[in-house]
C-alpha cells in the first residue's frame, strides 16, 4: 500500500522548479502533487507523478540529484475535520509524522493526504485499524 514519491534535491535560485518541471513535461510526466520545503541555499522538491521510474530517469539523465521514497496515500472526506480520525489513529500507535501534504479531489469528494512517517508498517496498521482509506499508486496515479 505505498506510493512511490520522487524527491528531487533543488539550488535555490530563480528558474530551478522551471527546469525541472520542463523536464518532466518534455518526458510526457504528469505531475499529481507536489510539495518544496527549502533553506536559504537549497529546497526538497517532492513530487507524486503518474509515472515515478519514468520520472526518476528523466530527472536523472538531466544530472539532478533524485531520489525514490515509498510514502502512504489516504483519502480523507473533504469536510472540516476529515483529517482528524487518520491522525487520532496513528496517534494511538505513536506513529510519528515526518512530513505530509494534501491535494484535492473533487470528482471523488475526497482529500488525498500523502504521509512519509517513520515506522510505515506501524502506521498502515493504525490506519486500517481507524477504518481510513489507504490509497494505492493507481489510485493516485490515474487521477
Amino acid at each position: 500500500m505505498f506510493i512511490k514519491q520522487i524527491s528531487v534535491f533543488v539550488e535555490n535560485k530563480s528558474g530551478r522548479l522551471g527546469e525541472i518541471t520542463s523536464i518532466l513535461a518534455k518526458a510526457g510526466i504528469d505531475i499529481r502533487a507536489l510539495s518544496i520545503a527549502d533553506t536559504t541555499s537549497f529546497g526538497i522538491l517532492r513530487l507524486i507523478v503518474d509515472r515515478p521510474d519514468e520520472a526518476e530517469e528523466a530527472l536523472r539523465t538531466a544530472g539532478l540529484t533524485v531520489s525514490l521514497t515509498n510514502v502512504i496515500a489516504i483519502g480523507v472526506p473533504d469536510q472540516p475535520g476529515g483529517f482528524a480520525a487518520a491522525a487520532a489513529a496513528l496517534t494511538s500507535r505513536e506513529v510519528d509524522i515526518e512530513y505530509m501534504y494534501a491535494f484535492i479531489s473533487r470528482a471523488q469528494g475526497r482529500a488525498c493526504v500523502i504521509l512519509r512517517v517513520r515506522d510505515n508498517d506501524r502506521a498502515l496498521e493504525a490506519l486500517r485499524e481507524g477504518g481510513i482509506e489507504l490509497l494505492r499508486g493507481e489510485d493516485i496515479y490515474t487521477l
